[in-house]
């Protein structure tokens, strides 16, 4: 039952090819430190292979290559099938929204001749990881007069970088005899943005030049922070990690390492498929998947229905017939085995960096508490698959039964009655500003996503 490490079944030309690939998906992280920015790399990759905006035609045919961006938050993909939609689809599913912290509404304030930033962290996160390390501003200014400005500070060799502080540990006695989940407390996870007066400001020195300096750069008012939305991330870029160079260091492997498995099969797709292909990218999974851009959104119900009446055959029941009879991936990351924290693993089912893509019959929490729990037949039908295409995959749970756990878009798409499971990449650190993957599993979830659209 152990499975063989994929980096020994490799050929120096493969070896190769994996690299390549690594580099290929750093360049993709790296340009995609949000949600925004990710779906926008999405799309511009997605064109530059041929796709078009759903929109932009009037009808289509099998064959065709379409995308929806919904609110520049989340992107479909699809390529049209021979056999009707009514058939069903073959779905791989992902999210491009990481944890990380937002910066609230009306932040910005001044304290002992510093000017901070005040924040909301979003999503799971230990706090006490998130201080005395660089950070980045990134996000979107919307404007009364409707215009929307580009904000990215924290990347670019010239730029500045921002960050929370933390106590000296010469001060530190009182800080350390608390638990770890309150070491550091939400409200305390305030950005340091500027230290100099400017001198003719009447009041609020050290803030007025911060403004001063955005006003210039942006044309950003104060007041403009109600209507924006900035998001606090890890400042810098991806690395290769590890002398070997076999794994990847980088922000947001949860979940953009399977936004960009999925992407990359999709493009790597040629011909027209037996049955239609699609590939979800959604936002925010990290607090429930809600709102307009998160899955329980009927944006992806909605797609389908347009599609299926551009190609000339689209009843209500058809669309119901259709997403019940598809077949999905729900694509998210998986807990990478880490033999220092091996207390919280059950090891062997667990998922271990370099052994190929992992598959989660069930997530939730405790008694699967809020999972989907994917049938034994599905499964081996996804066996098979593999096997027959080379893939190197693997089988896990997410830690020990009564140690936590967590879920993934799975539950969302199985209500329709189509058939899922939970299929990703292995990561250690999941959720900490830096994370790591193995090129290994990334080059394996990748042939085992293009495996499944062409063969499900």
């Amino acid at each position: 039952m152990e499975r063989k490490n994929a980096w020994t079944t490799y050929s120096e030309d493969e070896t190769a090819k994996v690299m390549e690939l690594g580099s290929d998906y750093r360049d993709y992280l790296d340009r995609s430190k949000t949600e925004r920015e990710c779906a926008k790399e999405t799309v511009a990759r997605a064109e530059k292979a041929g796709y078009k905006d759903l929109d932009s035609v009037s009808s289509l045919k099998p064959g065709d290559r379409i995308y929806v961006n919904t609110m520049g938050k989340a992107v479909q993909l699809y390529i049209i099938g021979e056999k009707p939609i009514e058939k069903g689809l073959n779905i791989v599913g992902a999210h491009i929204d990481s944890p990380r912290m937002d910066i609230k509404q009306n932040p910005m304030y001044e304290d002992s001749d510093l000017c901070y930033l005040d924040t909301h962290y979003y999503g799971g996160i230990k706090k006490y990881q998130w201080v005395a390390l660089p950070l980045a501003l990134h996000g979107v200014v919307a404007k009364k007069d409707g215009s929307v400005v580009d904000i990215a500070i924290g990347e670019d060799d010239g730029d500045p970088v921002v960050g929370i502080s933390d106590l000296l540990i010469h001060l530190s006695a009182t800080q350390l005899d608390k638990k770890g989940s309150v070491v550091i407390e939400g409200e305390d996870l305030d950005v340091i943005v500027g230290g100099m007066p400017l001198k003719d400001a009447e009041k609020d020195k050290v803030k007025s030049r911060v403004l001063q300096i955005l006003k210039d750069k942006y044309g950003f008012e104060e007041e403009d922070f109600l209507s924006a939305e900035i998001e606090v991330v890890p400042a810098g870029r991806s690395r290769d990690f590890g002398l070997d160079r076999s794994m990847v260091i980088g922000y947001g492997h949860d979940d953009r390492v399977c936004a960009y498995a999925e992407l990359d099969a999709m493009l790597g797709i040629e011909g027209i498929p037996e049955y239609t292909c699609c590939c979800i990218l959604a936002d925010k999974e990290e607090i429930g998947s809600v709102g307009a851009t998160g899955m329980q959104a009927k944006y992806f119900e909605n797609a389908v229905a347009e599609i299926m009446d551009k190609c000339g055959d689209y009843s209500e029941l058809k669309l119901r017939k259709a997403l019940a009879s598809s077949k999905m991936l729900s694509c998210d990351v998986s807990a990478g085995f880490d033999p220092s924290y091996a207390y919280a693993f059950e090891k062997k089912n667990a998922a271990f960096l370099g052994r190929g893509v992992c598959f989660n019959k069930f997530t939730g929490s405790r008694g699967k508490g809020g999972s989907n729990d994917a049938n034994a037949e599905y499964i081996g039908k996804l066996r098979a698959i593999m096997d027959e295409n080379s893939v190197s995959f693997q089988t896990a749970e997410i830690g020990k039964v009564d140690q936590g756990g967590g879920g993934t878009i799975a539950f969302i798409c199985a209500l329709y009655g189509m058939n899922v499971i939970d299929s990703g990449v292995p990561v250690l650190s999941m959720h900490a500003p830096w994370e790591i993957i193995s090129k290994a599993d990334l080059y394996e979830a990748v042939k085992a996503y293009k495996a499944f659209l062409i063969n499900a």
